[in-house]
């Protein structure tokens, strides 16, 4: 027995149904396990909440576990120096790589440049650690510590910010190019007719239109920056004091609790206070990617990008 195209067409409408059934209860399951992660860290760190005040976890500056004194002040001040060192770092080098991509490079350039980004992406973050410890440690302590007149060890924010500013710029190069590439041609060539130069009509015309999804790009990389752990333990000190310069050690909260957390599971305040650290991370990147998502969003929008 044949079908009939009226068949056909009601088993093509039942499989587009299932498909986007299906698609929907992925994207559910996938919003759902962000909320169950954040609902457990919650849960776990209500001993440290109802023992603390949140005011003295947040601002005091005494770290003392076995004293029962969780004061994260300076491992938050540690992670905001590192991530404000990379972010200083890495903006302007990616903004310009961006533009350059978008603008200027010829095709092949464009793809060997694009590859070689996305590998500074997927390179492991242990990798950078080493890096930073084998070459940017020495450079600071030999050479950029001497020349500023200061002694340290080079294990310092410093160092923390340069390996992190690398493993950001692909992040930021990605998306920029990418709403730099979304303007409109005729934005371009409207431009172009009025007699602005090349440059005029990137720096004021495509720059300015497309800053809402530069702006998430750099967001997206602040919050990247914020949560890496195993590059920056490796290079910033580990000292549970507030730097007061980029020669400083730091100690940010991604650090603390890798360095922490596995020993420290037999003792339940400590490990609430462990738990409340990694609550707080959850928090800010999420945040921080929301603001960047919204953005991202909007840019599509005004210039109708799917």
């Amino acid at each position: 027995m044949s079908l009939t195209e009226g068949d056909i067409m009601n088993i093509r409408k039942v499989k587009d149904l299932l498909i986007s059934k299906l698609m929907f209860s992925t994207m559910i399951l996938s919003c759902l396990v962000v909320f169950m992660i954040g609902f457990v860290l919650f849960q776990r760190s209500m001993l440290i909440l109802t023992t603390e005040s949140l005011g003295e976890l947040l601002l005091s500056s005494s770290w003392h576990p076995w004293r029962k004194e969780f004061g994260f002040y300076p491992f938050i001040a540690g992670t905001i120096w590192v991530t404000v060192v990379a972010m200083v770092l890495s903006v302007p080098l990616s903004l310009l790589t961006s533009v350059y991509l978008a603008e200027y490079a010829p095709t092949k350039v464009r793809g060997i440049t694009k590859v070689t980004v996305d590998l500074l992406a997927g390179i492991p973050s242990v990798v950078y650690g080493l890096w930073g410890m084998i070459l940017v440690i020495p450079l600071i302590k030999d050479y950029v510590a001497m020349a500023a007149g200061v002694a340290t060890t080079g294990y310092s924010v410093l160092a923390g910010g340069i390996v992190l500013a690398i493993m950001v710029c692909p992040v930021v190069i990605s998306i920029s190019e990418e709403v730099i590439r979304a303007v409109p041609q005729k934005d371009r060539e409207a431009s172009m007719a009025l007699g602005a130069t090349k440059w005029q009509t990137v720096k004021h015309v495509v720059v300015r239109s497309a800053l809402p999804g530069i702006i998430a790009a750099v967001i997206f990389g602040f919050g990247r920056a914020f949560g890496e752990t195993m590059a920056v333990l490796m290079v910033v000190g580990n000292v549970a004091k507030v730097p007061f310069s980029v020669f400083d050690p730091a100690y940010p909260i991604p650090s603390l609790i890798a360095n922490s957390y596995g020993e420290m599971m037999s003792i339940p305040l400590y490990d609430s206070a462990l738990m409340f650290a990694a609550f707080i991370l959850l928090l800010v990147v999420l945040l921080f990617s929301v603001m960047a998502s919204i953005l991202l969003v909007r840019i599509k929008r005004r210039y109708g990008v799917a």
